[in-house]
């Protein structure tokens, strides 16, 4: 059993680093969260802009399993690009004034809204601008 235990760790670190590795982001630059609710596992994938020092939602799944939670994330990961809209977002953050520019990918403004606002109170960001960016 103990190393069965092992085996899915290691699993779970390959398939985090192969994420890591798709999107080109340093390891101090993702977060991948995990909570339980109602007996399932939500995985939420969150990066860190090192420029502004703030975090974002790159993506969330929901599955039963941590590792088939990591599966659907690597998929999306490897898909994303083809299957989402791109945003660029230009913010304020209430403590600095700095107009910053961020770039998402998502199925429609609110959703690119909502990975901005991810984690914090909505009064602590000022959004100047959404623009829809044409299909490249």
């Amino acid at each position: 059993m103990i190393k069965q235990s092992a085996d899915i760790h290691v699993e779970l670190a390959k398939i985090q680093k192969d994420i890591q590795s798709h999107l080109g982001l340093d390891v101090n630059s993702m977060i991948f969260n995990y909570t339980e609710l109602d007996g399932k596992i939500k995985l939420d994938l969150i990066t860190i802009n090192p420029r502004h020092n703030q975090s974002f939602l790159f993506h969330s799944v929901t599955t039963y399993e941590k590792l088939d939670a990591l599966k659907e994330m690597l998929e999306y990961v490897q898909n994303y690009r083809e299957k989402e809209s791109p945003y660029t977002i230009q913010w304020t953050a209430k403590s600095d004034k700095e107009l910053h520019t961020s770039y998402f990918r998502a199925k429609d403004v609110y959703e690119a809204l909502d990975k901005l606002y991810y984690g914090r109170d909505m009064q602590t960001i000022t959004v100047f601008s959404v623009v829809l960016n044409p299909l490249t």
